[in-house]
């Protein structure tokens, strides 16, 4: 079976292409797996991609690229996206350039079954895949993160899609909810790390890590807020930052005005997420949503316990409050840096906690999120020969 998978830019960094990619991978052992990005700005892609998964893009912004366009290609990058709602998160992104190139793409596309990794992606493929592929829309975002217009488009083209994944059960509910009385059918299905051994943390680095996109969604403003109160009464523990984004200088001048230069650490993005974590004693969530919350489970398979807000919608369905992490009510600001002093003074618990953490690492191994692949791909060729 080949499998196509569409995602708007396989060549940068956060939670959506390290899965994509951890997911390619383990699909390519059973399937012909490819992935398609439709931004192309660096010659390799910034995490490691299988050998086995073919990756190609449609739109090549690399610099050295643009002395070929012709004027044409020039003009359609600076006209807005007319195939994307203006309310799609990454609505800036796309261009009338890539609605050409992509309703060829998705018109002329010869796969089995198409993936698509966010709700502009899925609309497009409902709209203009060609009859005969299965079409798989993939949901990364949380049901309540879309705004009421592209909502209002989802809910008309998602009933054309074969089915919803959602990283949640309680984007679950929201969909079949929304999907009710459609033949689009609903599963969840969490995001797999690959199996095999990794770095493991020795818990005796005064070391409190975050790793994601340097935007507001993050919260990482509300972290610094609540790590400020920490480093108060133990100005020997670190916080190290990774990541880039939009909000980097603004967080950085909060940084020093919070007068956190010796405590805190805006690291870059990194390609090696589990070596660092692994540095790593305790690792911290402070977003304002989660769709799913990769680095939860890349910390507890490394060893590490995690401290997060309790946000929709990843993090309370992954952790276990009290078991392998520590759940704070969501902005409670206090509660959060209470939480961090609380593991940092008490070694035993942290190690309990990251030893349960460990075992429900297990339950995420990119083999057993293959297998439910596999088994939602036979449920869908049933459906269609029903």
């Amino acid at each position: 079976m080949k499998i196509s998978i569409l995602i708007m830019n396989a060549y940068g960094m956060g939670g959506t292409i390290r899965a994509t990619f951890n997911l390619a991978d383990e699909l390519s052992r059973r399937h012909e797996v490819e992935v398609v990005s439709v931004f192309r700005h660096r010659d390799t892609p910034f995490l490691p991609l299988s050998d086995r998964v073919t990756l190609s893009s449609l739109v090549d912004l690399r610099p050295e690229t643009r002395k070929w366009w012709r004027f044409g290609v020039a003009s359609r990058l600076k006209k807005p996206s007319t195939l994307m709602h203006p309310e799609e998160r990454a609505y800036d992104n796309f261009s009338a350039e890539s609605d050409r190139v992509l309703t060829r793409h998705l018109t002329d596309l010869r796969a089995d079954v198409l993936v698509t990794t966010r709700a502009g992606l899925n609309i497009a493929a409902a709209r203009l895949a060609p009859a005969g592929v299965t079409l798989i829309g993939q949901e990364h975002l949380h049901f309540g993160a879309h705004k009421p217009g592209i909502l209002e488009e989802i809910r008309a083209w998602y009933p054309k899609l074969d089915a919803v994944v959602t990283l949640t059960d309680a984007d679950h509910a929201a969909y079949a909810q929304m999907l009710e009385g459609s033949p689009t059918r609903v599963y969840t299905i969490g995001n797999g790390l690959p199996d095999g051994p990794r770095p493991q943390s020795r818990l005796d680095n005064r070391v409190v890590i975050a790793a994601g996109r340097l935007v507001r969604v993050k919260g990482y403003d509300r972290l610094l807020d609540a790590f400020a109160k920490v480093a108060e009464k133990r100005p020997d523990w670190k916080l190290r930052i990774y990541g880039q984004g939009t909000q980097a200088d603004k967080l950085g001048r909060r940084a020093r005005r919070l007068n956190l230069h010796n405590n805190v650490a805006f690291m870059g993005p990194t390609n090696d997420i589990e070596g660092e974590l692994a540095k790593a004693s305790i690792h911290v969530i402070t977003s304002r949503f989660e769709g799913f919350g990769m680095t939860i489970v890349e910390a507890f398979a490394a060893g590490v316990p995690v401290v997060s807000f309790d946000c929709p919608q990843g993090p309370p369905e992954i952790i276990t409050s009290g078991e392998d992490g520590l759940l704070v009510p969501d902005g409670d600001i206090d509660a959060f840096a209470d939480a961090l002093l609380s593991l940092m003074d008490d070694p035993e618990e942290l190690r309990r906690l990251a030893e349960n953490g460990r075992r429900t690492a297990l339950r995420y191994r990119s083999s057993e999120v293959g297998d439910r692949w596999d088994e939602m791909f036979a449920d869908l060729r049933h459906a269609r020969t029903a």
